[in-house]
C-alpha cells in the first residue's frame, strides 16, 4: 500500500518503492553497511545488490499513514553490528520523515550476513 499525505490541495501519493530508494539510498551513507541484501535469501546466501538497486533489499509496510519498514543489509567484518543497526535506523527514518512528511512507526534491521576482507 502506498503513503498518503492529505493537504488542502488534495491528496498526495507517494509509491512504496519510491520509500524503498529513499531508505535504501539513506542506508548506503552509514559507516559499516557492505550493501542492501536480497529479500529472499533462500538457502542461506545473501546477494549483494549494486548500489543502484539498493531499493531491492527494502521491504515497506504502510498501515494507517504509519510506515514500518524493513532493511536487509550485509555488514562488514570487525564492525558493531549494534552500532551499524542503530545508525541505519536513525538515519533512514530522519531521512524518510523530513522528505515525505510521513512518520516512520518501525525500522527492522534484518543482516543477512558479513563481509570478509582478505
Amino acid at each position: 500500500m502506498s503513503g498518503k499525505i492529505m493537504s488542502q490541495y488534495g491528496e498526495i501519493v507517494i509509491d512504496d518503492q519510491v520509500l524503498a530508494t529513499i531508505a535504501g539510498n539513506a542506508a548506503m551513507e552509514c559507516y559499516g553497511l557492505v550493501g542492501m541484501a536480497a529479500k529472499s535469501a533462500a538457502g542461506g546466501f545473501a546477494e549483494l545488490l549494486k548500489r543502484e538497486h539498493s531499493g531491492k533489499g527494502v521491504k515497506i509496510t504502510t498501515k494507517d499513514n504509519l510506515i514500518t519498514i524493513d532493511l536487509f543489509i550485509i555488514v562488514e567484518f570487525g564492525t558493531k553490528i549494534s552500532v551499524v543497526a542503530n545508525n541505519i535506523i536513525e538515519k533512514v527514518k530522519y531521512n524518510i520523515e523530513n522528505l515525505t512528511g510521513m512518520k516512520v512507526d518501525k525500522v527492522n534491521i534484518h543482516v543477512q550476513g558479513i563481509r570478509v576482507e582478505k
